[in-house]
């Protein structure tokens, strides 16, 4: 076969399949071209998720008739003003939007300059339908209507309306995230489905775009190092999703999905979240052009780093520091079906019961004999007396100690509500802060013990632990190989006392196995350090005086992310005054 040259009308489709893969790509490059006009007001219609009509609406520069006509030429752009790609200050820079999606679908563009004419030009799937004189206020307004009929197969390819509209509106949130200044609307099949103002500010731009709680559920970044500035929003620890679809970030001002960026976040809330959660967070990294690439990818989704370690340790290092600030905070808000659980009906439940029973047949017991006799167990709570006075509330944001339930939560009384503190998550966080400070201050202390412990394991374990005995050491935990399947215990960390040497090594054989032996135990602290504060904490179910509760209280205060365990689970929980109202019916 001879080699020959498409024909302009194929080379068109071919560039709209790299540029426009569902209505959701077509409505990306409208929305940037909107920004980079500088518009202050973008309106977004959608009909059928876009597949049946996109309309953008802005009120930016504007086009005179010679531009629109450049603009449905491919690679003519204004975004471009020398020959420096490398350069690039806007969002959009290859000029293949417009014509792109004119070969594949009715576009009709209407544009006016401020003090200038309005104009429309009309292309139906790579043809020039009409143009002429056009009645609109200054701005743009792009039409695209049938995207893919004519090309039957490529719309057979599209998701439901359902599918097509979700990603739509994933686009234009992620963009209006990028702006806040700039006012977004966006309706679907006559539905106003999104309104972001310019009023919100960053913080309350994303929180309007994810979840209103985050505003109060959040810390804020803010990190400068080497011309490169992070900013954004992290929300807690225990302010968590089942997905990772509430994680946003920006490069330059564009939305970006970057593995890297992502392996960042994972690693900033490392040990403080469960590994099946996910983060909620928003950033904006400003790089110097110079310094990342955005045109590795056709859609721009994709950015590349000239150097790509700082910026993932500037991500780890922004979120854990804006985290460390956080203190005890958590998302501490009781969800509302465990505030449900509060509010029974006891006489109806019993009811409810006995009917059960009597249809099992089962022998059925009254209402007033289930009251507690003489010679039933006491309920699982304490309390003992204070000999000294108890402090004042006013000066402790978690409270001052009341009593033990269950011999697991302590339960203290705030000046605006009721606080519950699992005793083993709380302290299992402290022990390991404790173990991190004195890791940063050299190394962590031993403590020998008495009589050496051997912990039987497979041969495997045994070889993992032996090839990290040096770095072991440095937290404290000296171990010695002892035969093919055993390892001697000598000393434990100071900081867990003797607790149980064999349950801790075999957990840290476990983990070991999880992770790359490329890795040192100091890259993955958290992880093993974690472990061995998990063994070294206070147990659920051991009785503590009201001193031991008060104390374990002050110093979670003043302990960073001490409102999460070292599994990401929160150590604290809040019922404010309103809530136990609502409970017994006050409000």
């Amino acid at each position: 076969m001879s080699i020959r040259r498409l024909p302009e009308h194929l080379i068109n489709r071919i560039a709209a399949g790299e540029v426009v893969e569902r209505p959701a790509s077509a409505l990306k490059e409208l929305v940037e071209n909107s920004i980079d006009a500088g518009a202050t007001r973008i309106a977004v219609s959608l009909v059928a998720g876009g597949v049946e009509r996109i309309e953008v609406s802005d009120d930016g520069c504007g086009m005179t008739p010679e531009e629109m006509a450049l603009a449905c030429e491919r690679h003519a752009t204004s975004k471009l003003p020398d020959d420096d790609i490398d350069s690039v200050a806007t969002l959009g820079f290859r000029g293949e939007a417009i014509p792109s999606i004119a070969s594949v679908a009715r576009v009709t563009l209407e544009s006016r300059p401020r003090g200038s004419d309005g104009w429309v030009r009309t292309i139906d799937n790579g043809v020039l339908a009409r143009e002429g004189p056009a009645a609109l206020p200054p701005g743009t307004r792009v039409v695209v209507d049938g995207l893919f009929a004519r090309v039957p197969a490529r719309r057979k390819f599209l998701r439901s309306t359902r599918s097509e509209y979700a990603a739509c509106l994933d686009v234009v949130r992620r963009l209006a995230m990028a702006r806040p200044d700039v006012a977004f609307t966006l309706e679907h099949d006559g539905r106003r489905a999104l309104a972001a103002t310019q009023a919100e500010g960053r913080p309350g731009r994303v929180a309007l775009l994810t979840d209103r709680a985050l505003a109060e559920n959040s810390v804020a970044v803010d990190l400068e190092r080497e011309g490169v500035v992070l900013g954004g929003v992290a929300g807690l620890p225990t302010f968590h999703r089942g997905v990772a679809d509430h994680q946003y970030l920006f490069v330059n001002g564009r939305p970006v999905k970057d593995r890297l960026l992502i392996g960042a976040i994972r690693g900033a809330y490392a040990e403080m979240m469960p590994r099946d959660r996910h983060a909620v967070v928003a950033l904006f990294l400003d790089v110097p052009p110079d310094q990342v690439d955005v045109n590795v990818h056709p859609a721009k989704t994709e950015v590349r780093f000239r150097d790509p370690a700082m910026i993932r340790g500037m991500i780890v290092s922004g979120i854990r520091r804006a985290l460390d600030g956080a203190g005890h905070r958590v998302a501490h808000r009781p969800a509302e079906d465990a505030l449900a659980m509060w509010r029974s009906e006891p006489v109806a439940a019993v009811e409810r019961q006995e009917m059960i029973w009597a249809a099992a047949p089962l022998p059925t017991i009254s209402v007033a004999d289930r009251r507690p006799s003489f010679n039933a167990p006491p309920p699982q709570a304490r309390a003992e007396p204070a000999w000294a006075p108890p402090p004042e509330r006013a000066d402790h944001p978690l409270g001052v100690a009341r009593g033990q339930v269950a011999k697991t939560y302590i339960v203290a009384e705030a000046e605006d509500g009721l606080v519950i503190v699992d005793q083993h998550a709380a302290h299992e966080r402290l022990v390991l802060e404790r173990m991190r400070r004195a890791l940063a201050g050299g190394q962590v202390a031993s403590q020998a013990l008495l009589i050496p412990e051997v912990v039987e394991l497979d041969e495997p374990a045994c070889d993992r632990l032996e090839a990290r005995i040096a770095e072991l050491a440095e937290l404290g935990l000296e171990l010695e190989r002892f035969g093919p399947r055993a390892i001697l215990v000598r000393a434990t960390p100071a900081l867990l006392g003797s607790g149980d040497p064999a349950g801790l090594v075999t957990d840290l054989a476990d983990e070991l196995a999880a992770f790359d032996q490329a890795l040192s135990l100091r890259e993955r602290l958290d992880a093993v350090a974690g472990t061995m504060a998990c063994h070294g904490s206070v147990r659920a179910g051991r009785v503590l005086s009201v001193a031991e509760m008060n104390a374990l209280l002050r110093e979670m205060e003043v302990t960073p992310h001490s409102g999460q365990c070292n599994h990401g689970r929160p150590t604290w929980v809040k019922l404010a005054h309103g809530d136990i109202e609502k409970l017994f019916g006050r409000k």
